[in-house]
């Protein structure tokens, strides 16, 4: 298992309020409903090629699971009083095998969409606001060593370049040629080449699994005057997250795989 450590500061996607305008509250909410019959289905035959066929399927070489360490700091938009929730989706923009190295390049982002609570008024014993929500992403990138415990990458075939010369000959004239020599050499004047370009099937990645451990933490929180806030209330701006990020991956590649027939079958 590959354990990377990675600091990057993320990238803010967007800010948006969650509260609705008052026109939005006071328009008039308009409710259809329909019943939907049921869709009889009857099962049908299935045609299948059962005397043996020669097909390109993907091949699972390797199933990795990778740990991935991210500290990172989040600024948000406004003073915060609460995290009331905070989403994470997985995303993985590069996945890339290296030639006859067996190290695979990994990059991608979590998508962090945190809901928190904000202060529009407030007393001794109590205060309210709105729950607003802030997208940010959070990248990473590591490498790791793949072991193929499925099947071997395909061997590269590297392209191929040859030249090739047809042989000249011209009367020689001087002092020091007979009449009977003659230059025999390839000619300078052309070139021939014979090219070849190979399109060799990439391995690619199959995202599996993803599982987040996280803790997040304000930074400098501020307290207030008793008088007009609860006591125990504190507001902050600046969060530090510390996450565990584990990816189950698949490490696959097109491949040619010989089917064989299957017996007791009829050909089809």
């Amino acid at each position: 298992m590959a354990k990377v450590n990675v600091e990057y500061s993320p990238k803010v996607i967007e800010c948006q309020s969650k509260r609705d305008s008052k026109d939005a509250r006071d328009a008039v909410l308009t409710v259809k409903d329909e019943t939907i019959s049921n869709c009889v289905n009857v099962p049908t035959d299935i045609e299948a090629i059962t005397r043996g066929v020669v097909a390109k399927i993907p091949v699972v070489l390797a199933e990795l699971r990778l740990q991935v360490n991210i500290n990172s700091i989040i600024e948000l938009p406004e003073y915060a009083y609460e995290i009331k929730n905070i989403k994470k989706k997985v995303k993985i923009t590069q996945c890339l095998l290296i030639r006859d190295t067996g190290m695979l390049f990994i990059k991608g982002f979590v998508r962090k969409n945190i809901d928190y609570s904000t202060r529009s008024g407030s007393n001794s014993r109590s205060f309210h606001g709105d729950i607003r929500h802030f997208t940010v992403d959070v990248p990473f990138t590591c490498t790791t060593e793949v072991f193929f415990n499925g099947f071997q990458p395909a061997p590269v075939i590297d392209n191929t370049s040859r030249e090739f010369e047809y042989l000249m000959q011209q009367d020689l004239t001087g002092p020091s040629f007979g009449t009977k020599d003659k230059l025999q050499s390839s000619d300078t004047t052309e070139f021939n080449q014979v090219s070849t370009e190979e399109f060799n099937e990439l391995p690619y990645c199959e995202l599996i699994r993803a599982e987040i451990v996280e803790f997040d933490e304000a930074l400098n929180p501020t307290g207030f005057d008793h008088s007009y806030m609860p006591f125990e209330e504190r507001k902050f701006r600046v969060l530090e997250e510390k996450m565990v990020l584990y990816i189950t991956l698949k490490l696959l590649q097109n491949r040619q795989v010989a089917i064989p027939a299957i017996g007791g079958v009829g050909p089809c």
